[in-house]
């Protein structure tokens, strides 16, 4: 089971999204997951009574949750989707990573060419028609294999060369995590220090993630508009990883939380739709900072 699933918030168009993204990546698919209370929502989520909630997608056996919200937030370059189009899995690799590349760059903005680099024969960045950042990369078949998709940290702005620092933190914070590879850079390349991390991977939960210190100046950090769920097994995992993650009082709300890097988390028991799918369960959960299960299950 996937423990940690990120999640992406979208502006009333996230069913249009899940859509468009399972018709663009091969073996992907979509589906509502959770849609809003009929009745007893807040007066800011009225007009949303009854419609999708969380648009589930899936690539391969990798899914991402949709926030069909509002324009609070929007996906941004500190978070991106690194997608893994390795020959030695996928022998048309290079023709499948043109296939997404044009759809995603269809009404998307180009942020690095698809081109030939020295990390890659083929590599190129994309903010997609939605917002959500994408990194396609042509892996080495000689190298170690990594998962299709993996969510990839850019520490810039206030939080400059602090990856080596987070993905430590997380390490200690999460069972069955562990260092992968790490390049440095060698040179100061803008804001990026010597000895800054150029590129890293590493598990969390026995998923793969990727993180860098940028080698450009960034105008702003880590926001909502990308945060990464964690599924919990009881209200003692809840308890522990929220101690261990949340460092802004003021960003506490419904089970979302801010660590000290400004990434934002949602600490959840397994199943938490089956808590908020009646007007009383979902109003009790908006009233919580942290999640309380036994709370949740009485107003449920």
């Amino acid at each position: 089971m996937q423990k940690i699933v990120p999640n992406l918030w979208f502006d009333r168009n996230a069913v249009e999204a899940g859509e468009f993204y399972a018709q663009t990546f091969r073996d992907a698919s979509t589906s509502v997951r959770m849609r809003y209370p009929e009745s007893g929502l807040p007066d800011f989520q009225k007009e949303a009574a009854g419609l999708p909630l969380v648009v589930d997608v899936t690539i391969g056996d990798y899914r991402l949750a949709l926030i069909n919200a509002d324009s609070t937030f929007q996906p941004d370059p500190a978070i991106s989707m690194m997608v893994n189009f390795d020959p030695a899995a996928v022998p048309d690799a290079r023709t499948y990573f043109d296939e997404v590349w044009a759809a995603l760059t269809d009404g998307g903005q180009v942020l690095m060419p698809a081109g030939e680099y020295p990390f890659s024969q083929r590599y190129g960045w994309v903010a997609d028609r939605y917002g959500v950042n994408w990194q396609l990369i042509l892996a080495d078949p000689e190298g170690d294999p990594r998962p299709f998709v993996m969510p990839a940290f850019m520490f810039g702005a206030d939080v400059q060369n602090q990856a080596r620092a987070a993905i430590d933190t997380y390490i200690a914070t999460l069972p069955d995590s562990s260092w992968g590879m790490a390049a440095e850079y060698p040179e100061q390349t803008g804001p990026a220090e010597p000895g800054a991390l150029m590129f890293a991977d590493f598990q969390m939960a026995g998923q793969w993630f990727v993180a860098m210190d940028s080698g450009v100046e960034q105008p702003s950090s880590f926001t909502p508009g990308v945060s990464l769920q964690i599924d919990c097994d009881d209200q003692a995992e809840i308890d522990r990883l929220w101690d261990a993650l949340s460092a802004n009082p003021e960003a506490e709300q419904c089970g979302w939380c801010a660590d000290r890097f400004g990434v934002s988390w949602q600490v959840v028991p397994v199943g938490l739709d089956s808590g908020t799918m009646t007007p009383a369960g979902y109003q009790a959960m908006l009233g919580m900072k942290k999640i309380d299960i036994a709370k949740l299950g009485a107003a449920g």
